[in-house]
């Protein structure tokens, strides 16, 4: 069948992709449908017609899931921030797991049985203390739309609550609009300060303080179980896991660009009296030779917590020739997660011991993982250092001598 624009079509949804979309055919075409679950007959239009794939719109589900709910939001389906709330929270987890699994195996060539359940947010709504809201004109209707942006366009859907958010996001969005932007095209962060934490503005920290505790506990069992007496923490942000594990191991270095997110990591670890350890203020890849020349990664554990997209390949290369004992990897993005995991994995230098999945971001596709890695024979023995960071040749204030 040619599909093109517009045709309107009966579709049963084989499956959930990763992303969010139900999966149909049509022939051997496979067709994205968004709000959708598996087993549905849904009728839906056709909107993109690729060489490969097609998308369409949703116009009405014939047969429902028994899974499907009734969304809480009013805007579902028009905001582009959450895109299972027609769907009950347990399948939510069961479906993420899966499409963790999968992409385990499909880009990383895992065992899909390393994917452990999808560890549940004991409050699936009003758990987002971080947002981000935009102004925009409304030409047609003369008014100055402020929320986020479309699932289906570009626009700005307008919006005076969101579900998922914290209820002191909510007030700050009222106060928003009260007080509106002068013009469209502007931005405006909303925050829920984490409470004991310095963090600077542009720094980053886990949207979700809800389900923050189990993922601390997820790294420190991983952390444990491998056995290593020293932690460094690459891509340390504002020091949160280096100073949360601080106690765990007998020294830790943190290494982190952002040289004022590292200066707040210096005061949260002084706040809490974590003085086993040091922060460095460079970039991950220039500071690796000179801690693998001069540490025992060999008894360390190296924790990664990369941006979205991933570690660079140097950086992969850089861990694979230094060898750590145990690599400890948290991303909200198991795409790049499986396709780093992959490198570090190759030709046998790594294995992978454990995935466990934790919904840090109900209602929406995203899910954050943590992952272990340990060098294949190879186990934590501690050299006895410590003060990581002066002994790989950084002064107090981070800076390489």
């Amino acid at each position: 069948m040619n599909l093109t624009p517009g045709q309107i079509l009966q579709l049963r949804i084989q499956d959930i992709a990763f992303g969010g979309e139900g999966v149909a055919r049509v022939d051997e075409l496979v067709v994205f449908v968004p709000f959708v679950l598996v087993g549905e007959l849904v009728e839906a239009e056709i909107a993109e017609v690729r060489k490969s794939f097609a998308r369409a719109r949703l116009r009405q589900v014939l047969e429902p899931a028994a899974e499907r709910v009734a969304p809480e939001c009013r805007y579902f389906g028009a905001c582009g921030g959450c895109q299972y709330q027609h769907i009950a929270y347990e399948a939510q987890l069961r479906i993420k797991r899966k499409q963790v699994a999968d992409l385990f195996q499909r880009i990383g060539g895992f065992d899909p049985a390393v994917v452990s359940s999808v560890v549940p947010c004991p409050q699936p709504y009003g758990y987002r203390n971080r947002i981000m809201i935009r102004s925009q004109w409304n030409k047609p209707a003369q008014k100055l739309n402020i929320g986020f942006i479309r699932g289906d366009c570009g626009l700005v859907e307008d919006i005076e609550e969101c579900k998922i958010a914290e209820p002191a996001i909510n007030r700050q969005i009222r106060h928003v609009r009260g007080n509106p932007p002068p013009k469209g095209g502007i931005k405006v962060v909303l925050r829920v300060p984490p409470e004991g934490w310095e963090v600077p503005p542009d720094s980053f920290f886990q949207n979700n303080f809800f389900l923050l505790p189990r993922l601390v506990e997820a790294v420190r069992e991983c952390l444990r179980a491998g056995g290593a007496r020293h932690l460094v923490d690459l891509y340390c942000g504002v020091g949160f896991f280096a100073v949360e594990l601080a106690e765990a191991v007998e020294s830790f270095v943190g290494v982190e660009y952002d040289q004022a997110a590292i200066r707040a990591a210096r005061r949260n670890a002084a706040a809490r009296g974590r003085t086993n350890g040091e922060f460095i203020a460079a970039t991950v890849e220039e500071t690796l030779p000179a801690l693998g020349r001069r540490l025992p990664l060999a008894a360390c554990s190296v924790l990664l917590d990369p941006p979205r997209k991933g570690c660079q390949p140097q950086v992969l290369g850089q861990l694979r020739e230094a060898g750590p004992a145990q690599i400890i990897y948290v991303s909200c993005h198991p795409a790049t997660m499986a396709r780093d995991l992959n490198i570090l994995c190759m030709d046998s230098v790594f294995e992978l011991a454990r995935v466990v999945p934790l919904d840090m971001f109900p209602q929406t596709q995203h899910v954050e993982c943590v992952a272990e890695v340990r060098a294949k024979g190879g186990a934590c023995s501690g050299a006895g250092q410590t003060g990581l960071a002066k002994s790989a040749g950084f002064d107090s204030t981070g800076i390489h001598k």
